[in-house]
């Protein structure tokens, strides 16, 4: 197997094992992903150390190429899906468990009489070596790391147009940096050629622009959910974005309707224009549908608000299971739901109203006899900026349209 084609298998195996990791966060926790990049981290560093593959272009390090590479990734691939929170703790644990080791390490050599074992002594220097160059490693993540999600977010607003240019080059530059600074450690401690860090360099880049290209593909096709992002300056910005993630988690406990379980309109009105702008930003088309239950006066009027109110449920349980896993839901006001629904065209929102309508009308209800529809209203905007307010309205407009049309109905422009 030549040297090229060890790196690139190497590569992928990497990356698919860690993104399967990731995934199954939702069902086993975020634990299991941390625990194998802290496993990985002493492999990674070894090998950066003493193992070199021979290219026409140089020396290169499949720990350095392929391991450390894929570890940052792995980082920003944290942060887009989950916070800056998230993405600090396996940081620090890194960091402290290196600094552990070599103090632990240090400590042995207060021992003088190390039993022999037949073909084989304890190597403390190597063990020295490898601490320093570890904590050294770990060091740098940590300043890639935040470097890495700056300029993510930079590029995501002044240069890069698409999500593959946006990591690629942040990842570039962030590996540009550490490519020169983990060399000069490298050398240091290990003597290692200067063949190794143009021809290291030659490879990272290699590996950005392939770690990009999958990390593309998984967002894509694996992790549909939005993904929350924001500019953030340099200092003390792991705190910053960490203070947004609480301020936002705060919103999802506390924005709830307490009767239907979906969110309400405080929380529509703190997220609404965010969800729009994000997705119009992408360049992907955001639908909003705004839902309103048939004749539900009349439900509260003839079974009493005991009855009213077990609808609502049964209605909202029914609205949220018929949606995508990425749309959101909230109740809008009395027996009025929104949904906003990213990455989705007029036509398909038309059918995903369909969908919905549906589903609440083959829903058994809690009283015998008894069942309800509703009437839904869509619009669908392609480029913005588009205000939430506006949405609304058209939204309204459409839906008054299927009221008066007989109710239990879906009108949108497609339709009309």
């Amino acid at each position: 197997m030549t040297g090229a084609l060890l790196l690139v298998l190497q590569a992928l195996i990497y990356f698919v094992t860690m993104a399967a990791v990731f995934h199954s966060r939702h069902r086993f926790g975020i634990g299991i992903f941390v625990c194998v990049l802290g496993v990985m981290h002493f492999l990674e560093t070894y090998l950066a150390a003493v193992f070199f593959v021979q290219l026409p272009f140089g020396l290169i390090s499949p720990g350095s190429t392929v391991m450390f590479s894929g570890k940052l990734m792995m980082f920003l691939l944290l942060y887009i899906k989950e916070d800056a929170e998230t993405v600090r703790q396996p940081i620090y644990g890194l960091l402290i468990g290196n600094c552990l080791m070599v103090a632990l390490a240090l400590i042995l050599r207060l021992y003088g009489d190390v039993a022999e074992m037949p073909g084989y002594q304890p190597d403390l220097t190597f063990l020295d070596d490898m601490g320093v160059l570890m904590v050294w490693g770990t060091a740098l993540l940590f300043l890639d790391s935040i470097a890495l999600i700056l300029i993510y977010e930079k590029l995501g607003q002044r240069i890069a147009n698409t999500l593959f240019k946006r990591i690629f080059l942040s990842a570039a530059l962030v590996l540009t940096f550490d490519q020169l600074m983990f060399f000069l450690g490298l050398h240091l401690v290990s003597g290692v050629p200067i063949s190794a860090l143009y021809g290291g360099w030659i490879a990272k880049m290699a590996a950005a622009a392939l770690y990009s290209a999958m990390l593309v593909i998984y967002l894509r096709f694996v992790e549909t959910r939005p993904a929350l992002a924001g500019p953030e300056p340099l200092l003390k910005v792991f705190d910053r974005l960490t203070f947004r993630h609480r301020y936002e988690d705060l919103l999802q406990k506390t924005g709830k309707d307490i009767l239907t379980g979906t969110s309400d309109r405080g929380h529509f009105e703190a997220v609404a224009q965010s969800l729009i702008d994000r997705s119009l930003a992408d360049r992907k088309p955001v639908s909003l549908l705004m839902i309103d239950i048939d004749h539900f006066k009349s439900i509260n009027d003839q079974y009493g608000h005991v009855t009213g109110d077990k609808v609502l449920k049964e209605v909202a349980r029914a609205l949220d299971g018929a949606l995508r896993s990425g749309d959101r839901l909230f109740r809008y006001g009395g027996e009025e739901f929104v949904a906003i629904c990213q990455d989705l065209n007029a036509g398909d929102a038309t059918i995903l109203a369909e969908r919905l309508r549906a589903a609440v009308a083959t829903t058994p209800l809690a009283e015998p006899g008894l069942s309800t529809t509703v009437s839904i209203g869509v619009t669908t905007a392609k480029s913005g900026p588009v205000s939430a307010e506006q949405m609304i309205r058209d939204a309204d407009t459409w839906l008054y349209r299927a009221k008066r049309l007989g109710r239990n109905r879906v009108e949108s422009p497609v339709v009309a």
